[in-house]
């Protein structure tokens, strides 16, 4: 095992993948001699070759439109875009292009792109630089949607998603890039619990928090604390946003009886209401309470001194269980 930053576990994931399979190439603006603007894929290009790790224009359409003609030759590309709101540029691409050409062709073409996306807020960037765009992606079919939450995963859900022949978005919280870990470098792919698989946290009898990516983090703190008070905090890390693993889901809902869902991202159309609707129709015998959502407000990202406002924090994640446990708290009748 392996103490590595959550970056630098997407930099060996990257190394492996591209050191096992040829036809895997990475593109990406300024991926390549500066080695991305989080360093994610430092070093990648002076051991792989610039016809491996590819400098590109700063053209995400066309970035994306080069992954489909490379994806149809055989290639695997893996695309970085730069920041989060630099994806919507290549949104026509990806949603009708990624997203459909093995069901256009009748299963006769794949599209193996990974689309790896540094994403949401926390670190005080301009806008554009922290958008949470996941329930785009959610909603198209065809796409593959993965957002992890330490280093581990982010290791070995990015080789998985660069192995598979489905087109996978795969996003990565900026925010935790210097989080560490510990990593088994050394594991084998058919051995790791499948990208699809969602992942009991933290074990707990009262409550479910249900959550992805650096929310993750943000629900074990909240877990932690909630135990001076003598409550008991299961956290799912969904892992897969797209497809969803209810079956982990719903066993934990089953047993408490409660949930929270809670995301960085808007509420409204969010994936925590999907996540909500779905399991109310699989729960709705064992539910003691209405399921609640803390997410981040209906607003566009706020400017870095009002992003601790928008972003759901250990006091809101309680209120919410607060509620969901029936009891009075201070943000009663607010919307969370």
């Amino acid at each position: 095992m392996s103490t590595l930053t959550m970056a630098k576990a997407i930099n060996e994931g990257l190394r492996r993948s591209l050191a096992d399979d040829p036809k895997v190439v990475l593109m990406g603006e300024d991926i390549g001699r500066l080695g991305g603007v989080f360093r994610v894929t430092d070093s990648l290009q002076t051991e792989f070759g610039p016809q491996r790790v590819i400098d590109t224009p700063l053209a995400e359409a066309a970035i994306m439109g080069t992954a489909v003609g490379l994806a149809f030759r055989g290639y695997r590309p893996v695309v970085e875009i730069q920041f989060d709101g630099f994806v919507y540029p290549a949104f026509d691409q990806i949603v009708c292009q990624v997203a459909k050409q093995h069901y256009r062709t009748r299963g006769n073409v794949k599209m193996p792109i990974t689309i790896r996306i540094p994403w949401a807020g926390g670190v005080g960037a301009a806008e554009f630089h922290s958008e949470s765009p996941e329930a785009y992606f959610v909603h198209t079919s065809g796409l593959r949607v993965v957002a992890v939450s330490n280093p581990q995963d982010a290791y070995t859900c990015l080789r998985q998603a660069i192995a598979s022949d489905d087109p996978v978005v795969f996003f990565e919280p900026k925010r935790l890039y210097h989080s560490k870990g510990e990593v088994d470098l050394d594991g084998q792919l058919d051995d790791a619990a499948p990208m699809g698989l969602a992942r009991v946290a933290r074990v707990g009898s009262d409550v479910t928090v249900v959550t992805y990516g650096a929310q993750v983090e943000t629900a074990l703190d909240a877990a932690t604390a909630a135990e001076d008070d003598g409550v008991s905090i299961e956290v799912i890390d969904l892992r897969s946003l797209s497809p969803v693993d209810y079956r982990t889901v719903t066993a934990s809902v089953r047993k408490t009886g409660r949930v929270v869902v809670t995301h960085e991202a808007a509420r409204e159309a969010g994936v925590g209401a999907e996540i909500v609707a779905s399991i109310t129709e699989r729960c709705f015998n064992y539910l003691e309470s209405s399921p609640v959502r803390v997410t981040g407000h209906d607003i566009p990202y706020p400017p870095a001194k009002l992003e601790r406002l928008h972003v759901p924090d250990i006091d809101r994640i309680l209120d919410g269980v607060d509620r969901a446990l029936d009891r009075p708290n201070s943000l009663t009748g607010v919307e969370l």
